[in-house]
């Protein structure tokens, strides 16, 4: 199992939002993917945080019970940084390791440091699972 690597199951386009969009579109990206999350980009492309539908929820609820206008709040002063990362080449068996000490349910896939794809926990399952006995 060490000797398969990330991007033999990699999500090889993640959906993503800029950093500077606001928490409603970043909501209705993860509704409309069906996702529980989104890699957060720079306009460059470079992976600049994550976003988690809880993120979103949590935002959204907020401004709710303030009174406030809904979502209009920006990605980048929501989003989760400093962002782990991998390299598409990594072994599968290091980075659920990883993955699960730090409680993350995805990790971007990055080369020369532009977003090329993204592992999630349902890849990691699904790598297993082709390797049972």
């Amino acid at each position: 199992m060490a000797s398969v690597r990330v991007k033999e199951y990699m999500v090889s386009q993640p959906v993503t939002v800029l950093h500077s969009a606001s928490i409603a579109e970043a909501a209705r990206a993860i509704t409309e993917h069906r996702v529980s999350g989104v890699v957060v980009v720079n306009e460059a492309g470079g992976v600049v945080g994550m976003l988690s539908e809880l993120d979103c929820l949590r935002n959204l609820l907020s401004e709710a019970y303030n009174g406030q206008a809904m979502g209009g709040e920006a990605v980048a002063l929501v989003m989760t940084t400093p962002v782990t990362t991998c390299a598409a080449d990594a072994d599968i068996i290091s980075i659920a390791e990883s993955m699960l000490e730090y409680k993350q349910r995805r990790r971007p896939v990055v080369d020369q440091g532009k977003l090329v794809g993204q592992i999630t926990c349902r890849q990691l399952l699904g790598a297993l699972l082709d390797f049972e006995s």
